[in-house]
């Protein structure tokens, strides 16, 4: 089982399929990572090599933000949104109704 950005890819999926469960990564992302690394578009987690999980694991870690780091970001965006009083972090689902508004 490949471990990739600290998720556990599922093994019997195809290689595409199974990168998108790494927060950050969608399937135009995902396809992008396999054509970087050389990877095959039917090709299993399980039958990849070292070689190339090494590969996706160095291209994810170069040029993406993923899971804990996009994470405490977008977080931290929501957080200065509120405090500056906009209109966008006022919409975020981190605030209940009954704070949202008051009659």
């Amino acid at each position: 089982m490949a471990r990739i950005a600290g998720v556990d890819l599922p093994k019997d999926k195809r290689t595409e399929i199974a990168l998108t469960r790494i927060y950050g990564i969608g399937p135009t992302t995902a396809k992008k990572l396999c054509a970087l690394a050389g990877i095959p578009d039917d090709s299993r987690v399980k039958n990849l090599t070292e070689e190339q999980v090494n590969k996706l694991r160095h291209g994810i870690e170069e040029s993406y933000k993923v899971e804990g780091m996009l994470r405490s970001e977008i977080s931290m965006n929501i957080k200065r949104l509120l405090e500056i009083g906009s209109y966008r972090g006022l919409r975020p689902p981190s605030r209940t109704a009954c704070q949202r508004t008051e009659n």
